[in-house]
């Protein structure tokens, strides 16, 4: 199997509370994918940002109709795989866990606790894969994405991004909602070492993965997490509008980042991520002993291995 750089590249948008709705009127090839695992959020739509090649796909369905328990993870990374993606860039809304990640930033995570325990969190249930996930977000793209934002420091054709505070790394604390932390879970979660909490980056990530896909995560908090009391005085309507604004605000600056990372991707292409070899090692059954069928019905995944 080669060790050659990625060429050409498929960037994979997923996009969560926000990003999601923000991305639903972008026009290209729609198509209406089926998968072994289902249907797929929502038809993946194909076109070009900053003249690459990119499948767009609404996480939580066509007008957020999907709780973040019922995104059909498995699906929807198996059809943007499909697809020829070989990179995603996905987003999420998030609460913070520290007063320096301010509501409207964004954060390129870097680590993940995973607290979910109601979804299917493999591709391989009639097998024994074991992926590695120290590093669960790629650090090929995340380096890729911190070097945009550090020229643009210097560059006055990303001004707009040079506006964003960005920050470098941050562990995302993935919970299985839908409901939100209570209070002691709330400072629990911070005792762990979390910096942010949210509900869909797992399995999300480590099916990526699975898929031999590079995958980095754009997380976008909205308002700080129960630890830390609201306002005195605010009322819930007051309190949903400024969450509202402050989502809006992160998303606008997660497309102004990602549209500027967009202007070059010779970094990608140059240099093999980790996860596009996700699988070299990682499959430890007995090929010869794997059901036939079983190794046709995930061709798209892991076929390669099996030449």
């Amino acid at each position: 199997m080669s060790d050659a750089p990625i060429q050409p590249i498929r960037i994979g948008i997923i996009g969560g509370s926000g990003l999601g709705v923000a991305l639903g009127s972008e026009q290209g090839d729609t198509r209406k994918l089926n998968t072994p695992f289902g249907s797929p959020s929502s038809p993946v739509v194909l076109t070009q940002w900053e003249g690459v090649d990119i499948a767009i796909l609404q996480r939580h369905g066509i007008g957020h109709t999907l709780n973040p328990s019922a995104v059909p993870y498995r699906a929807n990374i198996y059809a943007l795989k499909s697809l020829g993606v070989t990179h995603i860039l996905a987003s999420g809304a998030t609460g913070s866990l520290r007063d320096e990640i301010e509501p409207g930033h964004v954060v390129i995570a870097d680590q993940v606790i995973d607290k979910t325990y109601k979804r299917a969190n493999t591709f391989y249930e009639k097998a024994a894969v074991h992926v590695e996930l120290a590093q669960p977000f790629c650090p090929v793209m995340r380096k890729w994405l911190l070097d945009t934002r550090k020229t643009a420091e210097t560059d006055k054709r990303l001004t707009a991004l040079d506006m964003v505070k960005v920050h470098g790394k941050g562990t995302y604390v993935c919970m299985e909602g839908p409901g939100f932390s209570t209070e002691a879970e709330s400072h629990m979660h911070r005792a762990w070492g979390g910096d942010l909490i949210g509900m869909t980056c797992m399995p999300e990530a480590k099916l990526a993965r699975e898929a031999e896909i590079a995958y980095a995560l754009i997380a976008l908090p909205t308002d700080y997490d129960c630890w830390k009391p609201h306002s005195p005085g605010i009322d819930g309507q007051a309190l949903i509008a400024e969450i509202i604004g402050n989502l809006k605000r992160a998303t606008e600056n997660c497309v102004t980042l990602m549209k500027a990372a967009l202007t070059d991707v010779s970094a990608l292409q140059e240099t093999r991520s980790p996860a596009h070899d996700a699988l070299k090692l990682a499959i430890w059954s007995d090929k010869s002993k794997l059901n036939a069928a079983e190794v046709e019905h995930l061709k798209v995944l892991w076929g390669r291995h099996f030449d």
